[in-house]
C-alpha cells in the first residue's frame, strides 16, 4: 500500500492578507532530486537544498517590478530563466548576485510561462498560445508572435513533457465556460486542439496533471464535485498538419471523491504513477468537517491508501518531485515523502499482458520460489515456524531481549526491505516504547540494524535518538544523525552536549531554528567545541585528501558555518570568559591570515587566468624548461 511519511518544513510562506493565495507561484526541480527553485508571487526566486531545508541562493527583482511565472533551471547551460513584467526574459547563473545586472531581453508579446524539462531546452509559452524555443526567441527578441487562441479564450494551466525524444507543450484554456486542451509538438511543430466534455453547468476543472506512459499522454483533471477524470491521447495519432479545429476529447471517470457539504474550492489532484493519485483539499472520508487532508488514492481499487491532516489553510497547490510532495498550507511549505509500491492485484493483471519471454521468466521465478519453500519446509524440524510482522510486534511487548533480537533479525533476513518498509517504523516505535517503560529492556544491535535499512526518519520515531542518548548509546546516535534527513535542531544540540563527532556537523539544520538551542550550551561546551572546530579546519585545510575512504568528513564550508553559528550565539559570553581569550585570539589571527591570503591571490588572479589561455607547446622532448613572465 501507498504510504505518506512524516514531513518537514522547507520554508515559511507570506500568503496574501485574505489567505486567498499561498504566495508561491511555482516550484521547479533544479540540478538533482535534492534541489528545488521556489518562486514567490511577487519578486523573489530562491534555491533550496531540500534535505538541509536551507536556502543556497536568492535573487530579487527591483521594487515595482514583478515576476509573472515560476523560474526554471536550464541544466544544459546551468542557468536560471524567469520572466518579469510580462515581457522581460531574465537569465542568470547561481553566482550572479543582482538580477538587474544579469542578461535580459524584451519580447514583443506577453508571456504565460517558461517550461524546461531536465536535459531539454527551455520553451516559452505566450499568453495567446504561441510557443517558441528560448534560443530561437532570443536570436530575435522582437520577432512577431502569432495569436493561436480565439477571442475571449485564456490559458488556465500548462506543462511540458518529453515523449519518445520529442518535447510537447500541453496547455488548457477556457472560453465562455468551455474548456480546451492544446498539444503543441516541437520539431516538427504541430498543434492539435481538443474540446473537454462539459460537467455540470457552471463547473470547471480545479486542477490538471499530465503524464506520459505507453506511448500516450494521460491528462488527469479534478472538478469541484469531486469527480476525477482521465483523458488519453496517443502521441502517434497526432497529425503532421497544424489545426485549431477542436476534436472531442473522450474521458473516463477514475474517482468520485467525497466532498461533504457543498463543492470543493481549493483542491488539486496529481498523478503519482499508473495506479495512484495524490489529492489535497478534499475531505477525508472518515474525518470530521473542517479538516484538510493530503491523501493518496488507488485508482485501480478506488480505495484511500494514505492520508495526512494538514494544519492551516489549504491553497489547492501541489508539486511532486522524486517521491516528495511539496504542499503549501497555512504559513508553511511542507515536504512530504511518500512511497507507492505496486499492489499485488495490479501486478497479477499486468502479468497477463506480458510477452512469452516474460512469462517464462515468471515461471522460472515460481520454480525458484517453490524450491525455496521446499528448503524451508525441510528445515521445519530444526527450527520454529517463522513469525509474521504482526506476531513479531506482539512478541516485542513481552518477550525477553534475546528472543526479540532473534525474531526481528530473522524477519529482516527473510523479507525484502521494500516489502517491510511500512513495518520498520512500527517495529522501532514498539521497541522504543517498551525501552522507555521497562529500564531493563534495551536492544541496541536490533535498533541499529533497523536504522541501517534507511527506511526510517526522525519524524517516524521521534524518541529514538533521545532514548539512545539516555542509554549513552553514542554509536546509535551517530547512525541516526547519518541516516535521518529530518533531525530537529534541538536534538542536534542535545547530541552536541553528549559527544562531539564528523556526523553532528553534517546534520541538516536551519540557522534560525538552531541558534536558540546553541545558546543553551554552557561556556565550557562552547570553548571545547570551538577548539574542536579549529582543529578540524587546520587538519582538513592542510590535508590534500581529507575525505578518507569509508569515513564521512565535514567540508571546510560546513566547519566554518558552525564556527560562525557558535560565535553568533555566544560571542558576548566568550568575550567575558577568561578561558576563551586565547582561543578567540587564535581564531582572529587565523581569519586575518586567511583574509590576507585571499587578498594576495586576488592580485594575481588576472595573471593566473592568462595562463589558462596560453597555448601549450606540444613539441617538447623528454626534458624542457619553460620561462613564463608575469607582468
Amino acid at each position: 500500500m501507498a504510504a505518506l511519511y512524516e514531513g518537514y518544513t522547507l520554508c515559511g510562506l507570506v500568503p496574501a492578507q485574505n489567505l486567498s493565495h499561498s504566495g508561491i507561484q511555482g516550484i521547479e526541480q533544479e540540478r538533482d532530486s535534492d534541489h528545488v527553485v521556489v518562486t514567490d508571487s511577487t519578486r523573489s526566486v530562491t534555491l533550496y537544498k531540500v534535505s538541509d531545508q536551507k536556502p543556497l541562493g536568492s535573487w530579487t527583482v527591483k521594487q515595482g517590478q514583478s515576476l509573472v511565472c515560476s523560474a526554471v533551471f536550464n541544466s544544459q547551460t546551468k542557468e536560471y530563466v524567469a520572466v518579469s513584467d510580462n515581457r522581460v526574459i531574465r537569465i542568470w547563473k547561481e553566482e550572479d548576485i543582482l538580477l538587474d545586472k544579469a542578461f535580459k531581453a524584451t519580447v514583443s508579446s506577453d508571456v504565460w510561462r517558461v517550461h524546461c524539462v531536465h536535459g531539454g531546452e527551455p520553451v516559452v509559452l505566450f499568453q495567446r498560445g504561441a510557443v517558441r524555443l528560448l534560443d530561437s526567441l532570443l536570436s530575435a527578441p522582437q520577432q512577431p508572435i502569432e495569436e493561436i487562441l480565439v477571442q475571449e479564450e485564456a490559458i488556465r494551466w500548462s506543462t511540458n513533457i518529453v515523449a519518445e525524444t520529442q518535447q510537447f507543450v500541453i496547455f488548457t484554456t477556457e472560453q465562455k465556460g468551455d474548456h480546451f486542451l492544446y498539444l503543441q509538438r516541437l520539431n516538427p511543430n504541430t498543434l492539435q486542439r481538443y474540446r473537454l466534455e462539459r460537467e455540470e453547468p457552471g463547473l470547471g476543472p480545479l486542477s490538471f496533471s499530465a503524464s506520459y506512459r505507453d506511448k500516450h499522454i494521460h491528462l488527469l483533471y479534478l472538478y469541484p464535485n469531486g469527480h476525477v477524470y482521465q483523458s488519453v491521447v496517443s502521441v502517434r495519432g497526432l497529425g503532421t498538419e497544424e489545426g485549431t479545429q477542436a476534436l472531442p476529447l473522450p474521458r473516463s471517470l477514475l474517482l468520485s471523491l467525497p466532498v461533504g457539504e457543498g463543492l470543493l474550492e481549493a483542491a488539486s489532484a496529481m498523478v503519482l504513477d499508473e495506479a495512484h493519485v495524490a489529492v489535497v483539499g478534499v475531505p477525508h472520508p472518515s474525518a470530521g468537517a473542517g479538516k484538510d487532508f493530503l491523501c493518496i488514492w488507488n485508482t485501480n481499487f478506488q480505495t484511500l491508501q494514505a492520508g495526512k491532516e494538514m494544519a492551516g489553510k489549504i491553497y489547492g497547490q501541489l508539486w511532486c518531485y522524486s517521491n516528495k510532495l511539496f504542499i503549501p498550507h497555512g504559513k508553511t511549505l511542507s515536504v512530504i515523502p511518500f512511497v507507492c509500491p505496486k499492489s499485488s492485484l495490479a501486478s497479477a493483471l499486468g502479468k497477463l499482458k506480458q510477452a512469452k519471454t516474460e512469462v517464462l521468466s515468471i515461471m522460472a521465478n515460481q520454480i525458484n520460489f517453490t524450491l525455496l519453500s521446499m528448503q524451508r519446509m525441510s528445515r521445519k524440524t530444526q527450527s520454529t515456524p517463522s513469525l509474521t510482522t504482526d506476531q513479531v510486534l506482539e512478541l516485542i511487548k513481552t518477550a525477553p531481549v534475546e528472543d526479540v533480537e532473534k525474531e526481528v533479525e530473522g524477519l529482516l533476513s527473510r523479507s525484502d526491505i521494500q516489502d517491510l518498509q511500512p513495518s520498520v517504523g512500527q517495529l522501532v516505535s514498539v521497541l522504543v516504547s517498551r525501552s522507555l517503560t521497562d529500564p531493563a529492556f534495551y536492544t541496541p544491535s536490533t535498533l541499529a540494524q533497523l536504522v541501517h535499512t534507511q527506511c526510517l526518519c526522525h519524524s517516524v520515531c521521534p524518541d529514538l535518538v533521545l532514548l539512545a542518548l539516555e542509554k549513552k548509546d553514542y554509536f546509535l546516535c551517530q547512525l541516526c544523525l547519518q541516516f535521518f534527513p529530518d533531525i530537529p535542531e534541538a536534538v542536534t544540540c542535545a547530541c552536541l552536549k553528549a559527544f562531539i563527532r564528523n556526523e553532528v556537523l553534517q546534520t541538516a539544520y536551519s540557522d534560525n531554528f538552531l541558534l536558540p538551542h546553541l545558546k543553551d550550551l554552557s561556556s565550557q561546551h562552547v570553548v571545547l567545541f570551538l577548539q574542536y572546530l579549529q582543529f578540524l579546519y587546520l587538519k582538513y585545510s592542510q590535508d590534500a585528501f581529507p575525505q578518507m575512504h569509508g569515513l564521512r568528513s565535514p567540508s571546510l564550508t560546513q566547519i566554518m558555518d558552525w564556527v560562525c553559528l557558535v560565535l553568533d550565539a555566544h560571542f558576548t559570553v566568550l568575550v567575558m570568559t577568561p578561558e576563551a581569550k586565547g582561543l578567540l585570539l587564535n581564531l582572529h589571527s587565523f581569519v586575518k591570515s586567511q583574509v590576507r591570503l585571499v587578498s594576495e591571490l586576488g592580485k594575481i588572479e588576472g595573471s593566473l587566468q592568462e595562463l589558462n589561455k596560453m597555448k601549450v607547446n606540444k613539441d617538447v622532448g623528454q626534458y624542457s624548461i619553460e620561462i613564463i613572465e608575469l607582468f
